[in-house]
């Protein structure tokens, strides 16, 4: 008999009414001929009550008795919900996360889950019961009560389909399902039928607040489908599950996320080591980076950038102020207002001209661009937080994602890729990777790859002004040259630079294109490195466990391999260096995450 996990949200189960309409959800399921687990969460603002009843007592509650606090608001809702159940004439039992097998690491308010016994709940379900499990919790190996964090709930249903190899986890929210963007800010924004795990894990990243990261980390994983449904009518909702085999448009969304921080560390020497030394020394303040950059050093010195949330600035400058001593940095510098809006899709990976149209629209607004960002998947830039919404109704509209339509407008050759492809196809994950796992959340860096047929341009001296980018990348489009890795840092003294990667064929031809376009930037200068090698770290949770960067780097280092650009994303790393260390740089990677040769 198939299984069915159901997770009704804290608006789902606010009160008696609400309790009885998702008790009648989780019957029906049964009655279809379903094994039923349903996961609730705490009912309305409960654990904000609970939060500012432990205010009124101290300021400084121990994070242990938080969690023994918090964890009493889904016990709460899962006696109910099995109340309710039981009045409708069905047998149901309601767990805490110990009575289910929730086993988890010893990192109190923000734990992880190590394993899940399930034993116990098969036993229940094959007796004929609702299993009413509680969300957000679990305990630790002392059988201390923890708590899974933001977004707990979600991740316990994911992690509970996983173990049961549920047929399907359906996740209802008090929203009709996935958006192109938040229709809040852009009301034409459309429902979406169906996302992949990689565009949903970007979008969520990114500030789409229906499900968090660690849900689809889990769901992508384990090849969990995952359906997020409206509470309160029989809509369909929106599917999250792996890519179909025809892409059916370009753009899928625009995600945003408004409240970010840009620290930047000026004048870093040219060396192995440096990047090593910032990245282990963020992971050890468990400080999680966004978006990070560097682009070409000059003269002997680099300049790198990242963003973290507004919440974790002064953290993250008491981590670059120490690498400043350490490493002989000029200086550091940070800013705030400012705000990361995206595009995402997989739609990207057989168009050309994406970047070209983003910047376009946001040129048309005279929306300045601070920092530039890709992945295969995902274009994001930086912008002033005054402009956030107007950027975002701009991008939504330039890509037509209002409407019902098979894919968006974009310039230049819709034949070819935005992002370089290998071999490697799409660096899925192996059938059997979950088993090797010592925990249910562990890392997973699903692949390691190179690439030495990239060349790079590098456009320096450029005035930090809307359109720049704009004008570059549309006529790299109109050239149908395919261009991957994009980055741009942040500007300084009123100038900026670009540079990206192209095939090793397509330099020439690119370098005439942009001749012609920076003619009337005499000031610009224009150079490229035939032969480059670019190394990509791909893999689930790459921003969320904070160490992974710091193993990269820290190999590389130990085995004197210097990195010349950087650029993040959810699901992938990638790294420029000399194409000569690119063979070695490689297997030493492959080996410090335990992949095959």
């Amino acid at each position: 008999m198939s299984v069915i996990v159901q997770k009704f949200g804290g608006t789902s189960v606010a009160n008696a009414e609400k309790l009885r309409q998702a008790a009648l959800r989780a019957i029906s399921a049964k009655r279809q001929g379903h094994q039923v687990v349903v996961v609730v969460s705490a009912r309305g603002h409960k654990t904000d009550e609970l939060i500012e009843l432990a205010g009124e007592i101290t300021s400084r509650p121990r994070p242990r008795e938080m969690d023994m606090l918090l964890s009493t608001g889904e016990q709460e809702s899962v006696a109910l919900m099995a109340m309710a159940v039981h009045e409708l004439g069905e047998e149901a039992i309601s767990l805490t996360g110990a009575q289910i097998g929730v086993l988890t690491d010893t990192t109190h308010t923000k734990a992880r889950i190590v394993s899940i016994s399930t034993e116990r709940m098969k036993k229940l379900l094959d007796a004929g019961n609702i299993v009413i499990a509680a969300g957000f919790q679990g305990v630790d190996s002392d059988f201390n009560i923890t708590t899974l964090g933001r977004g707990g709930s979600d991740t316990t249903a994911t992690a509970l389909a996983a173990a049961m190899n549920a047929e399907l986890c359906e996740i209802y929210t008090d929203v009709e399902g996935v958006f192109t963007t938040d229709p809040r800010v852009v009301p034409t924004a459309r429902k979406i039928e169906r996302i992949s795990y990689d565009e949903m894990l970007e979008m969520a990243s990114l500030g789409a607040g229906v499900m968090h990261s660690r849900s689809i980390e889990f769901a992508k994983k384990y090849r969990v489908h995952l359906r997020v449904r409206p509470s309160f009518s029989d809509g369909p909702g929106t599917l999250i599950a792996p890519e179909p085999d025809e892409t059916l448009s370009i753009v899928t969304g625009v995600a945003f996320v408004r409240n970010e921080a840009l620290v930047s560390l000026i004048g870093l020497p040219d060396q192995p080591g440096v990047m090593s030394h910032l990245f282990s020394a963020l992971s050890f303040a468990r400080i999680p980076v966004d978006m990070v950059v560097q682009n070409v050093a000059r003269e002997g010195f680099a300049n790198v950038s990242f963003t973290v949330a507004e919440d974790d600035l002064q953290g993250a400058l008491a981590v670059a102020g120490s690498a400043v001593e350490k490493l002989g940095a000029q200086q550091v510098t940070h800013s705030t207002g400012l705000s990361k809006v995206s595009v995402v899709g997989h739609g990207m990976l057989t168009h050309t001209g994406v970047a070209a149209r983003m910047f376009q629209v946001l040129a048309e607004k005279r929306i300045n661009i601070r920092v530039v960002t890709t992945s295969e998947i995902k274009i994001s830039v930086l912008i002033e937080r005054a402009h956030c919404n107007d950027a975002v109704n701009a991008v939504h509209e330039g890509f037509e994602l209002h409407k019902e339509t098979k894919s968006a407008p974009v310039i230049g050759c819709a034949s070819n890729g935005l992002a370089h492809r290998n071999e490697h196809g799409n660096h899925g994950l192996a059938e059997d990777i979950a088993s090797q796992l010592s925990g249910m959340e562990s890392i997973v860096v699903s692949d390691i790859y190179a690439d030495s047929d990239q060349s790079r341009i590098t456009i320096s001296n450029l005035p930090d002004d809307p359109g720049i980018a704009e004008s570059v990348f549309t006529a790299v489009a109109e050239g149908g040259v395919l261009v991957d890795m994009i980055v741009q840092n942040a500007a300084r003294d009123g100038k900026a630079t670009i540079s990206f990667t192209v095939p090793a064929a397509d330099v020439d031809r690119s370098m005439l294109l942009l001749r012609e376009v920076l003619e009337t930037h005499s000031a610009a200068i224009l150079s490229h490195d035939r032969h480059i090698g670019k190394l990509s770290v791909v893999g689930i949770g790459l921003r969320s466990h904070t160490d992974v960067g710091a193993r990269v780097f820290r190999a590389l280092a130990d085995t004197k391999i210097n990195v010349q650009m950087i650029n993040t994303s959810e699901i992938k790393l990638s790294i420029v260096i000399a194409v000569s260390e690119c063979e070695t740089a490689l297997r030493i990677l492959r080996s410090e995450f335990g992949l095959p040769e």
